[in-house]
């Protein structure tokens, strides 16, 4: 397999260190053990962590998120067998490393972020944002409303995350989808949460939440439903069109990941979010995040390997849909 040792060009993505010469516990530390951005002519998909958890409501940690989720990417493999896809070889991805944002400043903060996403965009390359909590998603919808307007956010949450204000507080991780639906950034009529469970504040939760555009599927049915018809409930939600897929960790029962900061009971498993994944092949996926993963709550890297798996999937699907 080839190794960053050189810039690639187009025709010829640098993928992986190859494990069988260099152990995977060594280095690099990059997502999946993929080259920097620095090390390629370009990419056409980025990784960027953004280390910011100063919109959490319960517990902390998320910022540590980004290095927790590589340290987990250490064992994937180049071929997926589930969808018959090398998702290295058929694209250049590269890691950009973790951009710094001030802890202090939301609002400073998510311009950051938008300006990152936004900078990382302008060669067309997609971006797979590690997180970091749920507040990051709203500046990257921002950045890419500018170019596809509105889109379809596919949200997988435990929680609606369109909830108004904590403390009078407009930007929080509970609140970046009610931002985003009221900034125009939403496509009303093709927006999903998948996994939502766990009491809320009053029925009127769901009622707003149906005016800011989105469609529930509870973690529930994929009890009584299966994998199958969930996915196919997906797609005609999605349709055709750009989608936006946001994946908060705790739409995953905290018996597969532990490590984060809002956890439910009654979750899905790694299993049934990873087939999900799946399904979004030969959909316009235009970018993606994975966010709430807290390691000090994690044990055994349970929850950094569930998200890693999540990346692995959604890179497989941009693979196959480029």
């Amino acid at each position: 397999m080839s190794t960053p040792d050189s810039p690639a060009s187009p025709a010829t993505p640098v993928g992986p260190v190859d494990a069988t010469k260099v152990p995977r516990y060594a280095e690099p530390t990059t997502f999946g053990r993929l080259p920097r951005l620095d090390e390629v002519s370009r990419a056409d998909v980025t990784i960027l962590g953004v280390p910011f958890d100063s919109g959490v409501s319960y517990r902390p940690g998320a910022r540590f998120g980004p290095s927790h989720i590589r340290a987990s990417s250490k064992l994937l493999r180049p071929y997926n067998p589930a969808l018959k896809v090398s998702p290295f070889a058929n694209q250049q991805v590269a890691d950009f490393g973790d951009i710094g944002v001030n802890p202090f400043d939301i609002a400073e903060a998510l311009a950051t972020v938008e300006s990152a996403v936004t900078g990382l965009r302008a060669d067309g390359s997609s971006i797979l944002t590690l997180g970091g909590d749920h507040t990051i998603a709203l500046p990257i919808l921002r950045s890419l409303a500018r170019d596809h307007g509105p889109v379809a956010v596919l949200h997988f949450d435990a929680h609606l995350d369109t909830w108004d204000t904590y403390f009078g507080a407009p930007y929080t991780h509970g609140t970046p989808f009610r931002r985003a639906s009221e900034e125009g950034l939403i496509d009303l009529e093709r927006s999903q949460h998948i996994g939502i469970r766990g009491p809320l504040y009053s029925e009127k939760d769901l009622e707003d939440d149906r005016v800011l555009g989105f469609q529930v599927i509870r973690s529930d049915d994929y009890e009584f439903d299966g994998v199958a018809s969930i996915v196919d409930r997906m797609r005609a939600r999605l349709d055709t069109g750009p989608v936006y897929v946001s994946v908060d960790i705790d739409v995953l029962d905290p018996s597969h990941a532990p490590g984060t900061g809002t956890p439910e009971a009654g979750g899905m498993t790694s299993r049934e979010l990873l087939n999900t994944l799946r399904g979004l092949v030969g959909l316009n996926v235009v970018g993606a995040d994975i966010v709430e993963v807290a390691p000090a709550y994690d044990h055994a890297e349970i929850t950094g390997i569930a998200a890693a798996h999540v990346a692995y999937e959604l890179l497989s699907v941009l693979a196959l849909n480029r």
